[in-house]
């Protein structure tokens, strides 16, 4: 029943006689905090995608809601179908504003990403958006993840991922009083835009670039936070030797490798 979201677990559970369940573990945050490697994936789209790849083990899936197709009545289905596999779901918005950001977890993702934070008091707004009292001002109302769970408002802060993007030089500017705000689970060093805010734009390995996007993962790192990056197989174990535990990496060019690895054997069997 759609309404039954807007009541307590505690009336609902006394209402109907059902037994309380243990909200869903974050598998990506239980994974951060016992300093272990965690891969989010993107551009898997629909339900029986993450179903096919559920048994390979990723930790979570990336719905883009900022430059991608994802919509709010699209995580109900999309979440579940990572729930099923105990794949972290994350999202990407596109504001920083409060009221969407709770609705995106109220939906049932348990990992909120917050592009072009750039600022303590947008890192704060994030918090303020995606945590309960009293660590934010989250609107109480439970969320898909908290059916039938009895003390969901008492466990929810604990499981939900906070991800805030840097992805302008302004923000590595101001990356100390960014730091400082607590809440803040990772803090995502954006490569693309990053380039583009220090006049760069696609050039990805310009040495002024690179060098201010590794300043701000050691940093990060230093301030004993958690760094994500945007990684690649070329890549990734460099970032993991910076201290980087939080990676996003398409499924994109791992297809296009396997398919180029298809069709250069298939054509080695030409006589």
């Amino acid at each position: 029943m759609p309404w039954v979201n807007s009541i307590s677990p505690h009336i609902t559970h006394h209402i109907w006689g059902a037994t309380p369940v243990k909200l869903r573990t974050n598998r990506a945050k239980q994974k951060l905090e016992n300093g272990e490697i965690v891969t989010i994936v993107s551009g898997i789209t629909h339900p029986d995608d993450i179903d096919a790849v559920g048994p390979l083990g990723f930790d979570g899936i990336w719905f883009e809601g900022e430059h991608g197709a994802t919509e709010a009545g699209d995580l109900g289905n999309l979440t579940r179908a990572c729930d099923l596999w105990g794949m972290t779901s994350v999202a990407r918005i596109n504001l920083n504003e409060q009221g969407l950001i709770y609705r995106t977890l109220d939906r049932g993702a348990q990992s909120i990403v917050v592009p072009h934070v750039n600022n303590a008091a947008e890192a704060q707004n994030v918090v303020d958006g995606g945590k309960f009292t009293p660590i934010g001002k989250r609107g109480m109302f439970t969320s898909r993840q908290g059916y039938g769970v009895e003390n969901y408002f008492d466990q929810a802060n604990d499981q939900s991922l906070l991800v805030i993007l840097l992805e302008d030089i302004i923000a590595w500017e101001n990356l100390d009083e960014i730091l400082a705000v607590e809440g803040i689970d990772v803090f995502f060093v954006a490569p693309s835009d990053f380039a583009a805010s220090m006049g760069h734009m696609g050039d990805l390995t310009h040495p002024d670039v690179v060098e201010k996007i590794n300043d701000s993962l050691k940093r990060i790192v230093a301030a004993g936070k958690h760094a994500g990056a945007l990684a690649t197989t070329e890549n990734v174990a460099q970032y993991v030797e910076m201290g980087v535990r939080f990676f996003m990496t398409g499924a994109g060019p791992w297809i296009a490798k396997g398919y180029n690895e298809f069709v250069a054997s298939a054509n080695s069997g030409k006589k």
